[in-house]
């Protein structure tokens, strides 16, 4: 079926709403955390149940992306057409049955109910504010990734329908500017004002670029919008196209992400099949297409210029700016490049209003922001919040503090670009600016968070080796500078830092901020100096102590025997290297020259004679 034109699409998504089943959905979380967590299993389970117990007539079984809730994947939803629902965490495929007995009359005992705690800001009859905001995860989780008619139910393709028909390519940058829809890639730079520079240039080949490289340490929010809702980036790059000028789009994703490839694969075609792709799109004149191209896992392609020439064929190096993208990009042409996320939001943009969109977040950072919550904390997973929200409604509400009791110590927030947030600056209200008053930076949305245990110190060692390893090496302060950094950093964890180590490692961070040649270079000495900033006690213990205050670095790791010692001599009869010696049932004692730092005494201790520190 071809869509010629906005009233058929309007028709099309009245017949697919009149057709709606009245059956409970069963939502199963299958991105690619749900099918990891054993998914499969549980989907296997719902099918089976369903066919032995004849329950087709009550039961739909519809397949969507990640809800989010990893961190008790697998998860699914039941749902009415009410909008009551179910959500499940930890689901076993023993406990279908009981889950499909008991229907939407509650849960059977023994599992796990979990709550939901966002919102939609599109539902403008849903008066419940919770925590979450959900506009650019607002399909992910919710409907089939593999139907373009669950797109259209949504509302999908509505806003390409209203820009093709009634709008100029001139308004549509506008009323994205108007919203202040900011680059969710990291700066922050405003979207529409983007698009206007692309279209400002003479007509020509023209490309819209979305960067789904998404290379940071734990980072995984564009992964889940592409496996959970594909067609949304896709009609957003064409409403962009649109709007600059541009007849083709491509989408940079790295060949690490095989689900999100095989999805974007189907709803390309899909939309091809539907006239929304392709030539004389909804009979409006405008042509657009979109491929796909493979990146390799190179950080610095998240750089844009990088990720153009890695497109091109070329080794993925970043240039000097001006000329920006914008101007002379992709084989010299104009070209704009967006990310996942940023994208995500257009089309709710369109429909809605820039007016609408302000109403979420700050007056500097409206709308939302979706973040990877990742390390200690209990709720791993997907959070999308209201610009604005603090860390500690992020880490303690939605992220249900520190897991296994510990304390809180640090976030790091903007992957390895960014800087690590201490207990003071918890209430701190995130948006761009703020988090770069503070040393750290929004970043692509990779947040992971550190409690007692962590070592700073070797936390700022580990960015700078992913760093290194990442480095393009094109330019000087960043090919040598961030490997003395790290060779520095290094001679501190391993005990042989001192106090000038300390002043040349600020010193070269600081010549490394300011002047490497891109962004990323520019970034890549933030978790040293606001380490060294909020941390200054860690970095002295282990020059002037030699101490790590963590138990981190084995080097420096002193083993001793405290009062609690009963003369067993366990700890002595696995030492390998005879380090401990003592009589039977008399304190023992480790010769600090001969320990190696193993730890097997302390693992085997049954007393807890033996203190770490």
């Amino acid at each position: 079926m071809t869509i010629t034109s906005l009233s058929d699409l309007k028709a099309l998504k009245a017949r697919l709403d009149q057709s709606a089943s009245d059956k409970v959905k069963i939502l199963m979380s299958l991105g690619t955390c749900g099918l990891a967590a054993g998914g499969s299993k549980v989907v296997d389970a719902i099918e089976e149940t369903m066919a032995s117990q004849n329950l087709g007539d009550k039961y739909e079984a519809v397949p969507v992306g990640c809800m989010g809730l990893c961190y008790c994947e697998p998860t699914i939803e039941l749902r009415d057409n009410s909008g009551k629902s179910i959500i499940y965490g930890d689901v076993t495929a023993e406990q279908i049955p009981a889950i499909l007995k008991a229907g939407m009359s509650g849960a059977p005992a023994g599992t796990t109910v979990v709550e939901r705690t966002w919102y939609y800001p599109e539902d403008e009859a849903n008066t419940h504010k919770a925590l979450q905001a959900r506009i650019a995860l607002r399909n992910t989780g919710c409907i089939n990734p593999e139907l373009i008619e669950d797109y259209i139910r949504q509302d999908g393709y509505q806003a390409l329908g209203k820009v093709l028909s009634g709008m100029k390519p001139a308004e549509v940058s506008q009323l994205v500017l108007e919203a202040n829809l900011r680059g969710r890639g990291g700066a922050g730079f405003p979207t529409g004002k983007k698009w206007q520079f692309a279209a400002a240039q003479p007509k020509g080949k023209k490309y819209m670029i979305c960067n789904a490289d998404e290379g940071d340490p734990g980072a995984f929010m564009d992964r889940a919008v592409l496996e959970g809702d594909p067609h949304s980036v896709l009609e957003a790059m064409t409403i962009g196209g649109y709007a600059i000028g541009s007849d083709i789009g491509i989408i940079y994703i790295r060949a690490e992400y095989p689900l999100a490839i095989t999805r974007l694969r189907i709803a390309i075609d899909q939309a091809h099949e539907m006239g929304f792709l392709g030539k004389n799109i909804l009979n409006s004149g405008f042509d657009f297409d979109i491929e796909l191209k493979y990146g390799a896992g190179a950080f610095v392609c998240g750089e844009e210029t990088a990720l153009i020439h890695s497109v091109e064929g070329r080794r993925g190096e970043p240039t000097f700016k001006p000329p920006f993208p914008a101007v002379q990009g992709l084989w010299k042409h104009p070209t704009v490049v967006n990310n996942v996320e940023t994208y995500a939001n257009v089309a709710a943009i369109i429909r809605k209003g820039a007016a609408w969109f302000r109403t979420v977040g700050t007056a500097g950072s409206p709308g939302t922001k979706v973040f990877a919550l990742a390390g200690k904390v209990n709720h791993v997973g997907l959070v999308e919040v209201p610009m604005g929200t603090t860390l500690r409604d992020i880490i303690f509400s939605l992220g249900g503090g520190i897991s296994k009791g510990r304390a809180f110590k640090a976030v790091q927030t903007g992957g390895p670009s960014g800087g690590c947030i201490t207990t003071k600056n918890l209430d701190t209200p995130i948006d761009y600016e703020t988090l770069k008053a503070i040393g750290s930076m929004m970043g692509s949305g990779g947040m992971i968070v550190m409690d007692e245990d962590d070592c700073m110190v070797n936390i700022a060692r580990f960015f700078l080796e992913f760093t290194c390893d990442e480095s393009c090496g094109k330019c000087t302060p960043c090919r040598i500078g961030n490997r003395r950094l790290y060779e520095m950093l290094t001679d501190i964890c391993h005990g042989k830092g001192t106090p000038q180590t300390l002043v040349e490692l600020r010193n070269l961070a600081l010549v490394i901020k300011d002047t490497a040649l891109c962004g990323l270079g520019q970034t890549s000495p933030n978790p040293v100096l606001s380490t060294l900033t909020n941390f200054a006690d860690e970095y002295e213990a282990h020059v002037n102590e030699k101490r790590c205050p963590a138990g981190v670095c084995e080097r420096l790791v002193r083993f001793t025997i405290n009062e609690k010692c009963v003369g067993c001599g366990v700890c002595a009869r696995n030492c390998p290297v005879t380090a401990i010696t003592g009589a039977t049932k008399k304190r023992h004692v480790i010769n600090q020259d001969k320990c190696i730092k193993c730890g097997i005494c302390f693992e085997k201790c049954m007393f807890k004679a033996i203190d770490k520190q």
